[in-house]
């Protein structure tokens, strides 16, 4: 009896062993079929199905008249879809064939096809296959199983160097660049983006959402059949307000000077929108999707991605004499009417310091100073206005600070005046006045400084924030962005200060040292300025703004040839260009050569304007 009881009691726990793995392995049935059903499912899938991304093409970037700078192009690329597991050998020589004839390292074509294998998954062997490759890539599809090529799109710019310092290139990201965008969708190590200019700035704007090509696969990861294509989603489109034509005058005349260096930068002077921006030297965007197959990267690392407009610091020189001649004016010690005589020297006392002139200016009073930019007159003037009033005015212009236009490592320029030299405990000499007056010493501008002050003096005052977006759209044609004009700063002066100024910048154009930038049913106000540059030759100034005669001003524009010598004859023909190329169908025909600035190409040369003769001004 004692043996048959020990005998039921462990058939009891044994039962109630039984249920208890029983009710555990229904509870965990009730989990898989029930409660996780979609989580497993998913899982299921995901193992079933295997994604190959298509990347989306990029938006457009167009300037304000529609020329396309920034673009797509269909673009082929080699994918192999591992099948059945091949023998090492049977690799080799598919990857022997592709590599001969796709100009592509060996042992990296070997590397993808093993990690294909490896995988189970497709992998993209080249990108942007040029016409060539396509041709024999077709005969080698019927010899090797699981070779295929995918269409997708490529980035192109259309028209190469073309305002490529604004619009920026794409390319593979490196590690930094992978740790920002690795967490957002659409991105893989793969993926191209942008690396500077607009095209990194607006990278999350211009990317549009990829797509892909879902294939089913079998237990082994072979490749059964695919299921279907998602279409992918364009990036949004991007219009500027760069007038394609004033930007070619600018960049074709930047390239026909001596030295093919400097940068051209036009102002709307209503609005502070950005009309062109040239820099050279530039470069060719286009080098950075050259075909997979087909490689270049010679010279990548020296890619001039310096960018002169905004960047690039040089002194003002005669350029300058405006903002002296305003200090004069409103500090009421400069009487417009008097004049000073100049014997092509002024003497200091410990140093004579000379007028660009050799021969003399004779008697100059304030407008024909200007117009003659006679470095004698300044230099007097600028002695009666005092260095600390002359400072003051150029602070109240803004140089010395940066701009504020959305671009990077924008340089804010330096400010030469006694304030500087009394903070370091430094003396302050005549001769530092006297170069002040005139724009050398240590004041420096940027191109687009010069640009903003010329803007100013032409609406009467107002610094506006340059800015290049007019709007954007989306793929759906909905505008998602417009662009509105930012007041940054305004100056207040005279009326009759601003008299002055207009009769002096008019007769610069009219009969002074910027003459060949006369243009028939065009009002032009200008200076010209030549800087002394102790590494070469003297860099060459223009700014300028015109109208139509009884308008308002409609362009300003700063133009600089660096090692140009002579701002009338390196810089002014250049800007005259670009004011053509802007009224270019509002002037009487005989104005506008059919060569000229008003090509109907965005990057179609422009006119040369003739030369002015001598004169270091």
């Amino acid at each position: 009896m004692i043996e048959r009881g020990i005998s039921q009691d462990r058939l009891d726990i044994l039962w109630n062993l039984l249920a208890g793995v029983a009710f555990v392995f229904a509870l965990q049935l009730v989990n898989l079929q029930v409660i996780r059903h979609s989580y497993y499912r998913g899982i299921a899938e995901r193992n079933r199905t295997q994604v190959l991304a298509q990347s989306a093409p990029r938006g457009r970037i167009f300037t304000r008249d529609s020329a396309a700078v920034a673009t797509n192009k269909p673009s082929f690329s080699l994918i192999y879809f591992p099948g059945e597991v091949k023998t090492p050998a049977d690799m080799d020589r598919m990857a022997r064939s592709l590599s001969h004839y796709m100009n592509i390292p060996l042992e990296e074509l070997k590397a993808g096809l093993y990690r294909a294998v490896k995988r189970g998954a497709p992998v993209r062997l080249a990108e942007n296959l040029s016409s060539r490759a396509m041709f024999y890539l077709s005969e080698l599809k019927t010899m090797y199983s699981g070779i295929d090529i995918v269409v997708e799109a490529r980035r192109y710019y259309p028209f190469g160097n073309y305002l490529s310092h604004l619009t920026g290139y794409i390319g593979k990201m490196d590690s930094a660049e992978w740790s920002v965008y690795s967490k957002e969708r659409d991105y893989t190590l793969d993926s191209r983006v942008g690396k500077s200019g607009l095209e990194k700035m607006y990278e999350r704007t211009l990317k549009g959402s990829d797509g892909g090509i879902y294939l089913e696969v079998d237990s082994r990861g072979r490749l059964s059949r695919i299921l279907e294509s998602r279409k992918w989603t364009p990036g949004s489109d991007i219009y500027l307000t760069i007038d394609s034509k004033m930007q070619s005058a600018a960049e074709e005349g930047l390239k026909r000077s001596h030295t093919g260096k400097g940068a051209v930068v036009a102002l709307d002077p209503r609005t502070g929108a950005l009309l062109a921006l040239a820099s050279m030297p530039d470069y060719d965007p286009n080098r950075f999707v050259s075909y997979s197959d087909e490689r270049n990267d010679a010279g990548l690392k020296e890619l001039p991605e310096f960018n002169v407009a905004v960047q690039g610091t040089y002194p003002p020189a005669s350029t300058f004499k405006v903002i002296t001649s305003i200090a004069g004016l409103e500090s009421g010690r400069v009487d417009p009417a008097e004049t000073f005589f100049c014997p092509g020297y002024y003497d200091a006392g410990s140093r004579v310091f000379k007028c660009w002139e050799k021969k003399g200016h004779g008697r100059m009073d304030l407008i024909r100073g200007l117009a003659k930019s006679c470095d004698v007159y300044y230099y007097n003037i600028g002695i009666r206005t005092g260095a600390l009033n002359i400072e003051k005015y150029a602070r109240l212009f803004r140089f010395g600070v940066p701009t504020g236009i959305p671009l990077p490592h924008e340089k804010s320029g330096n400010v030469f005046g006694p304030s500087k030299r009394a903070e370091k405990k430094s003396y302050w000499f005549i001769g530092d006045t006297l170069n002040l007056a005139i724009g050398q010493g240590e004041t420096l501008v940027t191109p687009l400084q010069v640009a903003s002050l010329i803007s100013a003096l032409a609406n009467g005052g107002t610094f506006w924030r340059p800015y290049y977006v007019g709007h954007i759209l989306n793929s759906a044609g909905q505008v998602t962005f417009r662009s509105v004009p930012e007041r940054m700063a305004s100056v207040t002066l005279k009326d009759s200060t601003w008299a002055m100024l207009r009769e002096g910048l008019r007769d610069v154009v009219l009969e002074g040292t910027a003459q060949t930038v006369k243009v028939e049913g065009l009002d032009i106000f200008g200076k010209t300025g030549t800087a002394q540059n102790a590494q070469g030759k003297d860099h060459a100034w223009f700014m300028a703004y015109a109208q139509l005669p009884g308008g308002k001003p409609e362009v300003a524009v700063a133009v600089l040839v660096e090692h140009g010598l002579h701002g009338s004859s390196a810089a002014a023909p250049i800007a005259r260009d670009v004011i053509l190329a802007a009224f270019r169908d509002r002037l009487p025909s005989r104005s506008v050569p059919g060569s000229g600035a008003a090509g109907a190409s965005p990057v179609g040369a422009s006119t040369s304007a003739a030369s002015a003769g001598g004169g270091g001004i």
